[in-house]
């Protein structure tokens, strides 16, 4: 992965579904005066696709999957996220390859195939993992959502949290934190260590 060479930080938060980490985002953003906020996968054509796959609308194989997350991540640096990043804004993404490796792993073995595939693409400045248990999290998503996608039961989450793990100590700059707290006491934590590393 490439070190972000531009003036503005790229911060990302992970987690597994219904962990917390897109209020985060929100809150951030919120807090810092020139910011923006993105997702993956995107709303753009590809990213499209890929939410089409996770509400069982169509079926691909997890490789082709993988693809097109790459693709639409590779979309998603060169029209949103680096522009920002070159006039110095800070970009703050919900979601980045991290996600892509720790669910895709789950039926793709080849590890080093999936961290290749992200090779050629930006390291986050900041990555923020909220630690949740697979059961909490369910508990949100039924209160909050209508449907489960297709990632989102408690065994299955389990070892993605693992693989979260894992990436935790190839990566830099990753910190676990508790997501079982309240959103404030969470986001008091964002906000230090953000502090630290501004």
């Amino acid at each position: 992965m490439k070190k972000n060479p531009y003036p503005g930080k790229f911060i990302v938060f992970e987690g597994i579904d219904g962990s917390g980490q897109s209020t985060q985002a929100d809150k951030l953003v919120y807090y810092l005066d020139k910011s923006h906020l993105t997702k993956e996968p995107t709303n753009n054509l590809i990213g499209g696709l890929i939410r089409g796959q996770l509400t069982h609308n169509w079926q691909t194989k997890q490789e082709c999957l993988q693809l097109l997350f790459a693709a639409d991540r590779a979309h998603h640096l060169e029209k949103e996220i680096i522009p920002l990043l070159e006039k110095g804004i800070t970009v703050v993404c919900d979601r980045y390859f991290f996600s892509t490796i720790a669910y895709g792993a789950l039926e793709i073995k080849d590890w080093d195939w999936l961290i290749e595939i992200n090779k050629q693409f930006l390291l986050p400045d900041l990555t923020f993992l909220l630690k949740v248990s697979p059961k909490i999290c369910l508990g949100r998503i039924k209160k909050n959502r209508f449907s489960i996608e297709l990632f989102e039961r408690e065994k299955v989450l389990e070892k993605v949290w693992q693989n979260y793990e894992k990436l935790s100590k190839e990566f830099e700059n990753i910190h676990i934190i508790n997501g079982e707290q309240s959103p404030e006491k969470v986001f008091k934590q964002v906000k230090k260590i953000y502090e630290k590393y501004s």
